[in-house]
């Protein structure tokens, strides 16, 4: 595919909740122990958290939730749209969240991706991501069990 033409990145508003949920659907992100709509309400009444949407002629194609906790930065759900991918878009989305990031003082991000997910692996790997090997603890504080 060729290059397109650069995407309108901005945050996500309020009437773009389902339009974001739906492309996270569509790649495969969701999970039904995570309510994505929850999610994006949290980040949205963060002041350390943001979804961003980049948009071009066609509308949202392109999505990243992005946070810090002081310390470090996150990105959990970049998307997009599956009939855009290879046109840059996903470099597109990953550089506005890192600007985001820096421009609140913040020096790392951290991302997770799970195991059996390669092709990402190798996207991260060529956007100069590297793997720092961790065990990911993680418990439900409403007393459900463990989820994958």
């Amino acid at each position: 595919m060729t290059a397109a033409k650069p995407l309108a990145i901005a945050e996500a508003a309020e009437g773009d909740v389902e339009t974001v949920v739906a492309l996270w659907t569509r790649c495969g992100l969701t999970r039904p122990w995570n309510d994505p709509r929850a999610d994006i309400a949290l980040a949205r009444r963060s002041p350390n958290a943001a979804v961003l949407a980049g948009r071009d002629d066609d509308g949202i194609v392109a999505t990243v939730m992005v946070g810090h906790d002081g310390h470090r930065g996150w990105f959990y759900y970049l998307a997009v749209d599956p009939q855009k991918q290879g046109l840059g878009h996903g470099r597109a989305i990953t550089a506005a969240a890192e600007r985001w990031l820096a421009a609140r003082g913040i020096e790392k991000v951290m991302l997770m991706v799970r195991e059996d997910n390669v092709a990402v692996h190798a996207f991260y790997r060529a956007l100069g991501y590297f793997d720092q090997p961790r065990t990911v603890f993680a418990k439900w504080l409403d007393g459900r069990p463990p989820t994958p």
